[in-house]
């Protein structure tokens, strides 16, 4: 299924599913993944390891980077599927001014659903303790952004199937430029 769909940020916030979603999407897609938790710099995965939240200045490097390898992979005609919490608003603003056709993609879910995910795994440097400091940050994308919303209660072979179904079809959301 090859078909030409732009870059794609999985958002969410942790537990939602982000990275599962985001790896089954590229496979379905014949695109590549990247967990955007394996760009954080070692101080941001020391700092979330401690339980401290991170702060605009520690994500801004990383979210740059992030853009730019969606940017990159874009002019190879090769978009990427990337899973990065993207919380605030301005946080999708910098990844679009680096690459401008991205399209988010943001999985939503109650918080006991969330919290009872992140207690079940184990996770390198996101304890469950910091799901309500990333909760009063979520900024749920606005109508002018260009994003596709999924329900995680749903099973993820079937967010993946509505996703892709939704990322080809004609009416598919797409970036202004």
């Amino acid at each position: 299924m090859n078909q030409q769909v732009p870059p794609i940020v999985v958002m969410g916030v942790s537990g939602s599913g982000k990275t599962t979603i985001g790896q089954l999407l590229a496979d379905r897609l014949e695109h590549e993944f990247i967990d955007g938790d394996s760009l954080h710099p070692k101080a941001n995965k020391e700092k979330m390891a401690a339980g401290q939240a991170l702060d605009d200045a520690d994500r801004e490097p990383w979210l740059e980077l992030i853009g730019t390898k969606l940017a990159q992979s874009n002019q190879r005609q090769a978009p990427l599927v990337i899973a990065c919490s993207a919380l605030k608003r301005s946080y999708r603003d910098l990844i679009r001014r680096m690459e401008p056709a991205t399209v988010f993609i943001h999985l939503a879910g109650g918080q006991n659903l969330i919290r009872d995910r992140m207690t079940a795994r184990s996770h390198e440097y996101m304890p469950a303790s910091l799901l309500d400091s990333q909760l009063a940050t979520l900024e749920v994308p606005d109508p002018d952004e260009p994003v596709l919303s999924a329900d995680i209660a749903d099973s993820p072979e079937e967010i993946v199937s509505q996703l892709a179904a939704k990322l080809t079809s004609p009416n598919a959301p797409r970036a202004a430029h």
